[in-house]
């Protein structure tokens, strides 16, 4: 288990570029198994996730060529659908949570899918319901066989229908999508996630033959085609990425620019952080986050607490939470925050509260954090990381911190983010990693 040693107190200055979307990353590269053509993708992040998926495509015989350290080829032209059934498979399935987005191109081109319950971060209950509820939608017969843990999925050709989600979910889309492109038929989707990730899957499905229209709505209509051909994708930055960055400027930054960060496509997030008092300005795609000396959270117009909530998109991802935790301890005013997807995503604020953090824990869906106001800096400490954005909100904590942290478990970290003390260091920050 490898571990970050954070001296904090260190400003940081400069500038820095996220890297590609892990989401996005995640569904295009499934996406690759709908064609027997090669598909060229790029921006793809040098990340645990994507690379542990991009191993399993191999495995099963997709050829997969790497053009660069973030550029890939994939061709699916002969896969080894025996293994896909194996023991094997089944187990590499079950320590990665993208592996679920492998089901809906895989019943859509070959009829069948065997895969585990996927890994994952431990953040709640993350319910495959959506997901199944569609391919059954589609005509997809599935069943769970306990004894191997694993759901074996079923059909002919499937057929198009008008479905209604049970919930926005952003793989649960991405997969009925991928399932739906070959369906006999129209498919509309209703109450479909819009996020950019899925905006963008939608964008290279079409330019592959597909028929895909209403994107970036939550309705969305398929016309199912024959086949698809091959095509070049380029992945959006990282919005997650985009906001970590934004709160470390926030923290700890004498001035920080980061580059190329897809404006149109950031929603809310700049908002969220306007909200907490953060001050930024843009210049062409770049955000620049000045030094500031003082932050102040907004109340509202009424005068009343601030709450940030997650929402569907174009609402405030939930993957942001921590982060904006961690930036609202050093904030002049209170906020309450209100995390409602995932009920365990709050259970890492213990760790700041032993950092000195001023938070109240509600229950497990909503915490109030009362701001230091840069009055009385948290303490270093040491501490693990639940799961990857627990992880960074941690890691921006103990850089601000007085004292040397060490942070445990920093794989979960990997999983989400690039070379990242590679590259904070190189902005000023003095994290070393412990192997």
């Amino acid at each position: 288990m490898a571990s970050f040693i954070i001296e904090g107190g260190h400003p940081l200055s400069g500038a820095i570029t996220p890297q590609g979307a892990k989401n996005e990353a995640l569904e295009v590269i499934s996406a690759s198994l709908l064609t027997a053509d090669e598909v060229v993708i790029r921006n793809i992040p040098d990340i645990r996730d994507v690379n542990n998926l991009i191993r399993l495509l191999a495995d099963i015989g997709v050829k997969v060529e790497r053009r660069g350290r973030n550029e890939y080829s994939f061709r699916a032209d002969r896969l080894d659908l025996g293994y896909l059934e194996s023991d094997e498979f089944v187990h590499k399935c079950s320590e990665l949570r993208g592996s679920v987005l492998l089901i809906g191109p895989l019943l859509a081109r070959f009829g069948k899918a065997v895969i585990a319950t996927p890994g994952g971060d431990k953040i709640g209950r993350r319910r495959l319901d959506t997901h199944f509820l569609g391919f059954k939608a589609l005509g997809a017969a599935f069943s769970h066989v306990e004894d191997r843990h694993v759901y074996e999925i079923a059909a002919g050709r499937l057929r198009g229908c008008y479905m209604l989600l049970d919930e926005a979910s952003v793989t649960g889309t991405a997969n009925i999508i991928m399932a739906a492109v070959f369906a006999r038929g129209t498919t509309t989707i209703y109450n479909a996630a819009c996020e950019p990730y899925i905006q963008q899957l939608c964008h290279m499905l079409n330019r592959m033959g597909a028929r895909i229209s209403g994107i970036a709505s939550n309705l969305l209509t398929i016309v199912g085609v024959e086949s698809l051909h091959g095509t070049v994708h380029d992945i959006l930055p990282d919005m997650i990425e985009v906001g970590s960055f934004i709160g470390m400027a926030a923290m700890v930054g004498e001035g920080i620019r980061i580059k190329d960060v897809s404006l149109r496509n950031l929603g809310i997030i700049p908002e969220a952080f306007r909200r907490l008092g953060v001050k930024m300005h843009t210049e062409g795609d770049d955000i620049i986050i000045p030094r500031q000396k003082h932050y102040e959270i907004e109340s509202f117009i009424d005068g009343t607490i601030m709450t940030l909530a997650d929402a569907p998109w174009p609402g405030l991802t939930p993957d942001l939470i921590s982060v904006l935790i961690v930036v609202a301890t050093q904030a002049r005013g209170s906020v309450l925050f209100h995390q409602k997807m995932f009920e365990s995503r709050l259970f890492f604020v213990d760790k700041l509260i032993d950092m000195g953090a001023q938070i109240i824990l509600c229950d497990p869906h909503r915490a109030v954090v009362v701001g230091h106001d840069h009055a009385k800096r948290l303490r270093a400490g040491r501490m693990a990381s639940p799961d990857i954005r627990a992880g960074i909100a941690l890691l921006i904590a103990a850089m601000s911190a007085r004292g040397t942290s060490r942070i445990d478990n920093i794989e979960q970290i990997d999983r989400g983010y690039e070379d990242i003390e590679v590259r904070l260091n190189s902005l000023g920050a003095k994290i070393s990693r412990m192997v």
